[in-house]
């Protein structure tokens, strides 16, 4: 009776801890899930030559960053999947470009592009903001960024 009590323990006990493990991997990070107020100033994202400045010269660097300097209000309604709003408070993907943080990233940079591509294609911030919870930014071919105009 002792060991089947025991074991019984044990399952609830590895149960609990797994269920509480398992809630916070699978939680979206940081996002407004509306755009900024009407007359808001989001901070500036840095611009080519900035990035240029500081190194960061590969193409898909400087077309993410385009990327997010073309459409901040769809950046700032989409969460970032490196979690940078645990460890570097960002609010949202938008956060990401106003350092070189972006630049140093390739989720950031493959979610700012799919955001831009996806909003091209007439996608609405919360359609993009699902696919990015699915990882369809992930899809994003980095190595051969597509351009942003």
């Amino acid at each position: 009776m002792k060991t089947i009590l025991l074991t019984l323990a044990i399952i609830g006990v590895t149960a609990i801890t797994q269920a509480q493990f398992s809630g916070a991997s699978s939680a979206v990070p940081a996002f407004h899930s509306a755009p900024p107020e009407k007359g808001a100033v989001l901070p500036a994202v840095l611009s080519a030559k900035q990035l240029a400045d500081g190194g960061y010269t590969a193409p898909v660097q400087q077309m993410s960053y385009k990327a997010v300097a073309k459409m901040p209000g769809v950046m700032y309604q989409l969460p970032c999947y490196c979690f940078c709003d645990r460890n570097h408070g960002h609010e949202s993907l938008h956060s990401c470009f106003e350092s070189g943080h972006g630049a140093n990233c390739g989720v950031c940079m493959g979610e700012a592009l799919y955001g831009y591509k996806m909003t091209k294609k007439g996608w609405t911030p919360k359609m993009i903001r699902d696919g990015i919870v699915r990882g369809d930014y992930k899809q994003i071919n980095l190595q051969n960024p597509e351009p942003v105009i």
